[in-house]
């Protein structure tokens, strides 16, 4: 069977929004993960901006600059088969020029989806209909470039401080509602974790809502049971792999011994058959 091209491969990963099961997607930061990612079987590979940045050496939040992050993103999209969608953050710049940019730079790198959320460092919202202008003009940049991308609009409205949780979730749904209207596929509400809000959030938001994965969410069935169509472990795998790195450390330094890494270890010429270009 002949590969998919990129539009087709977009609107097969829109599809699976739609189920029957759940979308889950364990983020990836570099061609190794991505590829074991894929090789466990999942439908596509999604890229962590966090765990990106922070093997480049950045903390997260944008530190990491534009082309750096393409760069890591292409990496990963030219090395697997699967649909790649890449967390760009706030697109690198608040105006849907910017955005646009940032979604041209995304199909050039060869993925055919983007995250793309309205926080802001001082850790408000941009405004919502500025964040409505990003996200059609993101789509815009899709259509005439053939590649239809899977836009999963992010709002942070959970994590602004100095509000109450009431006002908290009613931006969230009143945001959420307006980027769908506006072409957003997927609707994403990080900083949420307690199944009674996460149903509240899949029942009033109109299109498939994305939540946050991993500890301390609820297990994937039951966030499936929540209405929750996809779950993405975001930073959540990176954090753990540099935990099992501190932890192997420690111990090999206070220790002197290996207790951590014994049951893990990938076979060295399993990791280089992974990572082995195929014909």
């Amino acid at each position: 069977m002949r590969p998919l091209n990129r539009s087709e491969q977009a609107q097969a990963f829109r599809r699976v929004h739609a189920g029957p099961g759940i979308l889950v997607l364990p983020n990836a930061w570099d061609v190794a993960t991505a590829r074991l990612v894929e090789e466990a079987g999942f439908a596509a590979v999604a890229t962590t901006s966090a765990g990106v940045a922070w093997a480049f050496g950045y903390p997260d939040g944008e530190r990491i600059s534009r082309d750096e992050m393409l760069e890591a993103v292409g990496r990963m999209a030219a090395a697997v088969r699967v649909p790649v969608t890449a967390d760009v953050e706030a697109g690198y710049g608040a105006t849907p020029e910017a955005a646009a940019d940032t979604a041209r730079g995304v199909i050039a790198a060869g993925a055919v989806g983007l995250n793309l959320e309205d926080g802001t460092a001082d850790g408000g919202l941009l405004d919502l209909a500025l964040h409505v202008e990003r996200i059609q003009a993101a789509r815009a940049t899709g259509a005439s470039a053939g590649v239809p991308l899977v836009i999963n609009a992010r709002t942070d409205a959970f994590e602004v401080k100095g509000w109450d949780a009431a006002r908290r979730f009613a931006e969230a749904v009143r945001r959420a509602n307006a980027y769908r209207v506006a072409g957003a596929d997927c609707l994403f509400v990080p900083h949420v974790s307690d199944g009674e809000t996460i149903g509240r959030l899949a029942r009033e938001i109109d299109g498939p809502l994305n939540v946050i994965a991993g500890p301390p969410a609820p297990p994937i069935r039951e966030l499936e049971r929540l209405g929750v169509r996809r779950a993405s472990l975001g930073p959540r795998v990176v954090q753990a792999a540099l935990g099992l790195v501190r932890r192997a450390a420690t111990e090999l330094r206070q220790r002197g011994t290996y207790e951590t890494m014994a049951d893990l270890l990938i076979p060295f010429a399993e990791l280089q058959r992974l990572l082995t270009p195929t014909p």
